[in-house]
Parts: structure tokens; C-alpha cells; sequence
């Protein structure tokens, strides 16, 4: 397909494709689906070759959140029977990711629910990253706490943070459809605020919400004028009790070739597959693999993830791994970038997830929990659910398996051994 070859030839420059060409990407049929997916990993493996990020989610605190983020469990008004746990201490925290670490996770993600964090809880989660960095020599340490005020994230980073994640979500457009209790400039102000203290950003979206192939398109463009070194692509996990619980939107083959549509757009960042990839696309997850270099390993925030070492066998069996502590994730002309800017996701004038022109700009915010990743939210103004719960089941694909949701019982907040 010239349509292909010319994505190819683009990734490898790092030059964007336009809007068309990435809408064309989500409109393919079927029977070009293996290849969308050479030529995604074409791309992926000019970057990152055959390696694999392994990530590990640590919630330090779950449930009870006074927001109103329609997809999510802990979400106000939630009727999901999750676990509900105040924060963990930090030596349980740092008990919880070791266990991430030794399944060979280079990365630990803490999450809190809640709207953001009081400078009280920045001590906390402080004397967290320090617990967890003493006892597992060069981990890396994400926090994703919500919205941040003046100062925290410098706290953060002083505390040894490496980054933040904040997912945007969904197009700026149709945000306001699924979450009220804050704005997509809130998320932006929050990404801006990671980004002036040196952290590297984190910033992802959720599928499956109802949302149009032009809100995924505008949410990754808007991703890549971001700058995120790492983009989580959640597919949504719909929990019984809350409004989206009826949503089952993705096939297997709609999660290809979206994640294919980020690696074209975002050619060399970490494509991270997150929430609800056991879900949605179950035994075509080894096939994602040829476009995303990282997953999460084990269990997500409230749901149950794969075995840990069906993770692993997993990534062996597809000739893919595991990427050592001792390798940098991004490549080069990235990794030099997050240096020179101290730490932090890159400079804009490298142009977001390749060369970006500024007169294409597209805005950009955050959050975080699509059943799993870091914590997500956003909304589609006509198509997608309001923040009511509907009535009527929406239109299901064919072949939907909402017997695989499973709430997690086990990990960090419980006696039982984390799945990892």
C-alpha cells in the first residue's frame, strides 16, 4: 500500500503524517490488518528494536475520589466493588514494588486516586520514591498523583522522581462528555508544571469510550505537540457500577490498528500497551507487540491483570526482550534532549514524539486509570455516554468478553501476593 510506505518513510524521519493519513491508518480493513502491522513494526523496531518496557503500577491509594471521570472505578459515585484503602505506608509501598521489580519491571508507577495532592501527601509519596530507589538500585519511578499546584513536581523530582504521569485522554473537544469536576486545561497546567520541574512526562489516552476515529487522531496529535516520552494507550475496562459500564467498542483488530496509528504519529516514544489489553485484545496481544515497546506487568490499579510470567513467556515466545535496567529506553536524539533539560521529557524545540512543525500544534493535558494504566479520563461531546449512567446497553462489537474483567483482590492493600 503507497499508503504504508509512505508512514514507513515518515517514522524513520520522524516526520508527522497528516491528519488524513493517520485517519486512513484507523480505516483499513481487515485483510490489511497484518500488514498496518509490518509497517508499524518497521517503525518500532528502527527505534527500539526487539526490546520490551516492563512497568509495574503500585495504587497507593484506592477508591474514594471526590472526581467525576465517567470510566473510572474509584470515581465519585462509583458502585464498583473495589478495594478502598487509605494511603500505604512507604515500606509497603516499596515491599509492594520489589515485587514488579524482580518479575523485571524497570519502571514503577505510584498512583493515588483523588483529585490531586495536598503538600502533605508530596512529603508522603517523597519518602515513598526514597524507600523504593534505596532498595532497588536503578529503578525508575513515575508518580501519578492528579492535579499538581505550584512547586510539587520540583518536590517530586528533589525527591527523586523521574517522571509524572498525567493522561490527556481524549480529544480537547469532547472532553467535557465524560468528566466535569476539572477541564482539560487543568490537565494542561499540570503537564506544563512536570515539564518546567525536569520530570519526564507520561501523558496517554483511553479508546473505547465512544469517542470517533477524528478524536483519536486529535487526542495523539495533541500528544505528540506534548512531548511525552511515554504514551499509554488504555482500552477501556467497562466496570460494572459505573456510567461506561455498557460500552464494549473494541474488536482485537480496532486495538492494532490504533496503537499502529500512535507509533506513525509518535514514532519514537514509548508506546506503553495499558489497561485493558488482556480484555480487548487477549490472544492478538504477542501481534501488538511488533508496534508497542512497553507494557505493564501484572495486575492494574483496581482490575486483575495476566500472570506475570505469562508476561514473560509471552514476550519470549513472540522474539521479543525484556528491556535491563542498565539500557536506555528512548533513542538517542530523545535520551539527549531529556538530559539537557534536566531530566524532563525532552526540549519542544525537539518537536514532541518527532519533528513537529509549531504551526501544527495541537494542545495537549492529562490524567490517569482506565481500568489500568496510570489513571485515564476524557469524553466525546455527541457520541460518547454522559455522566449518567445510560439505560440501554450501547451497540456491543461481536465477540465482546466482559467475563475477563476481573476486579483485583490481591497486591498492594491486601495479604494476598501481588500477581507479578
Amino acid at each position: 500500500m503507497d499508503l504504508l510506505n509512505t508512514l514507513v518513510e515518515k517514522g524513520l524521519r520522524r516526520e508527522l503524517p497528516t491528519r488524513e493519513e493517520a485517519l486512513a491508518v484507523l480505516a483499513t480493513s481487515d485483510d490489511e490488518l497484518l500488514d498496518v502491522v509490518a509497517a508499524a513494526g518497521k517503525v518500532r523496531r528502527q527505534w527500539f528494536g526487539r526490546r520490551v518496557k516492563l512497568n509495574y503500577l503500585v495504587n497507593l491509594k484506592s477508591g474514594l475520589c471526590p472526581e467525576d471521570c465517567s470510566y473510572c472505578s474509584q470515581r465519585l459515585g462509583s458502585k464498583a466493588e473495589i478495594l478502598k484503602y487509605t494511603w500505604l505506608k512507604p515500606d509497603e509501598a516499596s515491599e509492594a514494588a520489589a515485587a514488579g521489580v524482580a518479575g523485571g519491571a524497570k519502571r514503577v508507577c505510584l498512583v493515588a486516586s483523588g483529585r490531586g495532592p495536598t503538600d502533605r501527601d508530596v512529603e508522603r509519596v517523597g519518602r515513598t520514591i526514597e524507600a523504593i530507589k534505596e532498595q532497588n538500585e536503578g529503578v525508575e519511578v513515575c508518580a501519578c498523583l492528579g492535579l499538581l499546584s505550584d512547586g510539587q513536581a520540583e518536590r517530586l523530582k528533589d525527591a527523586g522522581a523521574d517522571a509524572y504521569n498525567h493522561n490527556l485522554n481524549t480529544s480537547e473537544a469532547t472532553y467535557a462528555g465524560i468528566t466535569k469536576t476539572h477541564t482539560y486545561a487543568d490537565r494542561v497546567d499540570t503537564v506544563q508544571k512536570a515539564h518546567a520541574a525536569g520530570l519526564s512526562a507520561c501523558s496517554g489516552l483511553i479508546a473505547g469510550m465512544g469517542e470517533t476515529d477524528e478524536d483519536l487522531v486529535d487526542v495523539v496529535n495533541a500528544l505528540r505537540e506534548l512531548d511525552s516520552d511515554s504514551v499509554p494507550v488504555n482500552f477501556l475496562i467497562p466496570f460494572e457500577g459505573t456510567p461506561l459500564a455498557k460500552e464494549w467498542n473494541l474488536t482485537p483488530q480496532r486495538c492494532l490498528r490504533i496503537l499502529a496509528m500512535v507509533r506513525f504519529v509518535c514514532p519514537d516514544v514509548e508506546v506503553r500497551i495499558a489497561g485493558g489489553r488482556e480484555v480487548h485484545l487477549r490472544s492478538m496481544q504477542p501481534l501488538a507487540l511488533n508496534i508497542a515497546n512497553s507494557i505493564f506487568l501484572g495486575d492494574y490499579l483496581t482490575s486483575e491483570g495476566q500472570a506475570g510470567q505469562a508476561d514473560l513467556d509471552m514476550i519470549a515466545d513472540a522474539g521479543f526482550e525484556v528491556e535491563g535496567a542498565g539500557t536506555t529506553t528512548l533513542p538517542k536524539h530523545r535520551a539527549d534532549a531529556l538530559a539537557a533539560a534536566g531530566g524532563g521529557c525532552g526540549s519542544q524545540a525537539s518537536a514532541g514524539c518527532g519533528s513537529h512543525d509549531a504551526a501544527e500544534g495541537a494542545g495537549c493535558g492529562s490524567h490517569a486509570e482506565a481500568g489500568g494504566g496510570c489513571g485515564p479520563c476524557g469524553g466525546h461531546a455527541q457520541t460518547a455516554p454522559s455522566a449518567e449512567p445510560a439505560a440501554e446497553p450501547a451497540s456491543e462489537v461481536p465477540g465482546a468478553r466482559p467475563d475477563l474483567v476481573a476486579v483485583r483482590r490481591r497486591g498492594a492493600g491486601t495479604e494476598l501476593a501481588p500477581n507479578a
